[in-house]
């Protein structure tokens, strides 16, 4: 298994970057429209990990790690298979690949296909 996307929403993007950068000696780029605004850092062993603001008043704080998977539909129908519920179905974002959101275990699940 391998993390290709970690997402974090938080109200203090600023500051969650911050702390990251000094805490990991990493840069975290300008704010990427594809990816909701996220501000980016490539982690250790490839992907990245991007800290965004809420997209809409309800959305609550989240840390969602986003699974890399050959074949995000079947990836789906497993999870679905195992119990879990489709948020986000299967999205394709220019530039980036095609995630889709689940949830399970009182958690948010992500699933990414390059």
């Amino acid at each position: 298994m391998q993390i290709h996307y970690l997402e974090i929403v938080t109200k203090h993007v600023d500051a969650v970057c911050a702390a990251y950068a000094a805490a990991n000696a990493v840069q975290f780029g300008e704010p990427d429209a594809g990816l909701g605004n996220a501000r980016t850092a490539i982690m250790a062993g490839g992907g990245l990990v991007g800290v965004r603001a809420p997209l809409r008043t309800t959305e609550e704080p989240v840390v969602r790690p986003y699974w890399l998977v050959k074949d995000i539909e079947a990836a789906v129908a497993a999870v679905v298979q195992a119990g879990g519920t489709v948020a986000v179905e299967p999205t394709p974002i220019p530039g980036h690949g095609t995630f889709a959101i689940y949830l399970q275990g009182g958690n948010d699940h992500g699933l990414w296909q390059l």
